[in-house]
Parts: structure tokens; C-alpha cells; sequence
């Protein structure tokens, strides 16, 4: 069975953000039902093929995949605080800095000009790093290693404790 149009549409909508609601709404389907479509659309055999097909031939073109996700989240867990500072202490500036740190560790900084007088004795710089911690937890998920799931122990044994009387109904 081929696709409609309208399914055809909501597959390119929804790798825009892999929200299947917005992306039925903009494919055109009603606003009122837009959930509930987007989750059958998501199911339709069809439309799952065909979105499997297209993100397999975006992370192809893009070069992106689970080795390199899993690769980058390493290197960002694993980036030494020293790359970025001096043998004095102090902040190199950010064109000295190694890549991995330019491309995301940090969330931000401030540089804050210290002045006596009118004169600049020297700067604050406040550096923002992103979460390393949130890093890890993928890294744990991804390689299935289970080490934040909560545990939940299950035997599956009923024991029912019958007394004669409650036999006899």
C-alpha cells in the first residue's frame, strides 16, 4: 500500500523535530487530533519504513551515527580541565583552547575587566562548564550498561495461605 501525500508530508516533518503532534499539524492534519494521529502515523508500517529509511540516509549524509555519538560523548567526559589554563593557572584564551572544548564543554563564560582607579589591573573570567554528569549517563545508557536504571527484583512466586475453611468455598 503506498503512502498519501499527507503521511508522505508528516515523514518530512516529522525529522524536523521528531515531535510526531507538530508534525501531523504541519503535514495538515486537524490540530483537535494531532496526538493521537501522530502516534498511529508512527505505527503505520509504511510511514515507520519509510522514516527508518530517511533518517538511515540523513545519518549516512551527515556522517553522524551511534560510534560517532558514543566517540564525542567520550571525549567530552573524558577532557582534562588543564587543556584550558595555563601553567600559572589562568584562562588561556579561547583560540588557544582545544577543539572539544571550543565545540561544547563550555556552557559560557564571563569576563569581568578589573580597574583601579581607571586603570585595568587585570580580569574575572567565570567559565560555565556544561554537564559532564548528563555525558556519563548516556554514555551508561548507550552501551547498555545498565548503571542508572533503578533495580526492580520480581519472582514471580505467589504464596496463598488456604485454610480449610476457605477451601470449602
Amino acid at each position: 500500500m503506498a503512502l498519501n501525500a499527507k503521511q508522505e508530508r508528516f515523514v518530512e516533518e516529522y525529522l524536523v523535530d521528531l515531535n510526531a503532534t507538530q508534525a501531523a499539524i504541519r503535514a495538515g492534519y486537524s490540530e483537535k487530533t494531532a496526538y493521537s494521529m501522530g502516534q498511529r502515523l508512527l505505527k503505520h508500517v509504511e510511514v515507520a519504513q519509510l522514516l527508518a529509511d530517511a533518517q538511515a540516509k540523513r545519518s549516512e549524509r551527515v556522517q553522524v551515527d551511534a560510534d560517532w555519538v558514543l566517540t564525542r560523548l567520550a571525549a567530552e567526559a573524558t577532557a582534562d580541565l588543564a587543556d584550558i589554563l595555563d601553567d600559572a593557572g589562568a584562562i588561556k584564551p579561547v583560540s588557544d583552547w582545544p577543539v572539544i572544548w571550543r565545540q561544547g564543554l563550555v556552557a559560557g563564560f564571563e569576563v569581568q575587566e578589573n580597574e583601579v582607579d581607571g586603570v585595568k589591573m587585570g580580569q574575572t573570567v567565570k567559565v560555565k562548564l556544561s554537564d559532564r554528569i548528563k555525558r556519563i549517563e548516556l554514555i551508561g545508557k548507550h552501551v547498555n550498561v545498565q548503571a542508572f536504571r533503578d533495580q526492580v527484583h520480581q519472582t514471580g512466586a505467589v504464596t496463598l495461605n488456604v485454610t480449610p475453611e476457605d477451601a470449602e468455598l
